[in-house]
């Protein structure tokens, strides 16, 4: 496939999805006190799921809908979405209570929780370097909650709810990329998608009766945003991995940081401290380099 090795397409569908989810986010936050995050979850889901069906069908040319989703692996679908969805809900629900740049920046401590899991569910070996990372990493996180001042009683009550689900947002999102990593041995990418855009969007519908508010035209139109950026970045995102190698663009995923302090400046008036930003490239310097020892290994074994 030529697309496979196009680094500068790779590049700039990495850049253009970071920055649309970076906006998707300051909706989000900017919608936080008016309209419950679960709701905002479920517009999200429902009008990103017509971009996906039109993508995964585009890619599936000569089949329909019901064959992408056929499976023998209902139950890890199910559980798939499942974890999905909490790690979207930790991520909104932190995001009306946390500025942008904090947020973005404990968001990224997926790949930590990825590797400590690996141990217990795959059976992998953690050697000295990938641990040496996951420490430095937690460490950034410890040094942004202590900028905060979230062990001298400096935080706010709802702060403090965010930051903690900022960061179990890492625990469920890592466990969707190991889940999705067991289902990738049997289950095509397009059906995996498929399932999980559909469960997703099932699973927060059944929230509505319980936190539905009647929007605005105004927020109306700020919720359809939000669904359709969201959609957009998903594919762009999906394009991305599929133009370029992952250790060559997996760095350009961090400028969805740059993005949050850009906006958080612009929209809310916030300006990260220096405990932020040097938590963020203590997380981002470990996330980067657990790939690279992943990326080695995997040559190695080749």
């Amino acid at each position: 496939m030529p697309l496979r090795h196009n680094m500068r397409r790779g590049v700039v569908f990495m850049l253009g999805a970071c920055a649309l989810f970076s906006v998707m986010s300051a909706l989000v936050k900017l919608l936080g006190d008016r309209i419950h995050f679960l709701e905002q979850m479920f517009f999200r889901s429902f009008l990103a799921m017509p971009v996906v069906m039109a993508i995964v069908l585009r890619a599936n040319s000569g089949r329909n809908l019901a064959e992408v989703l056929r499976t023998k692996r209902l139950p890890g679908h199910v559980l798939r979405a499942l974890t999905g969805t909490m790690a979207m809900g930790c991520s909104f629900f932190a995001l009306t209570l946390l500025p942008l740049a904090e947020h973005q920046a404990l968001t990224n401590c997926t790949p930590l929780f990825a590797t400590l899991l690996s141990i217990p569910l795959l059976g992998e070996k953690v050697g000295l370097h990938r641990g040496s990372a996951v420490v430095l990493g937690f460490l950034g996180i410890v040094i942004i909650a202590v900028g905060q001042g979230a062990f001298a009683g400096g935080l706010a009550e709802g702060a403090k709810w965010g930051f903690v689900a900022a960061v179990v947002h890492g625990v469920f999102s890592a466990c969707t990329t190991l889940l999705v990593r067991g289902l990738s041995e049997t289950e095509a990418s397009t059906t995996i998608v498929m399932w999980q855009s559909l469960l997703m969007t099932c699973f927060t519908g059944l929230a509505m009766p319980f936190v539905w508010v009647t929007p605005s035209w105004n927020d109306l139109a700020l919720l359809v945003a939000i669904g359709l950026l969201g959609g957009v970045a998903q594919v762009m995102l999906t394009e991305a991995w599929a133009s370029a190698q992952v250790s060559a663009i997996a760095p350009y995923s961090y400028s969805a940081l740059l993005w949050a302090i850009l906006l958080g400046w612009i929209m809310f008036g916030d300006v990260p401290g220096l405990a932020t930003l040097g938590g963020a490239a203590l997380i981002v310097a470990a996330s980067l380099y657990i790939l690279h020892r992943e990326l080695t290994v995997v040559r190695r074994r080749g």
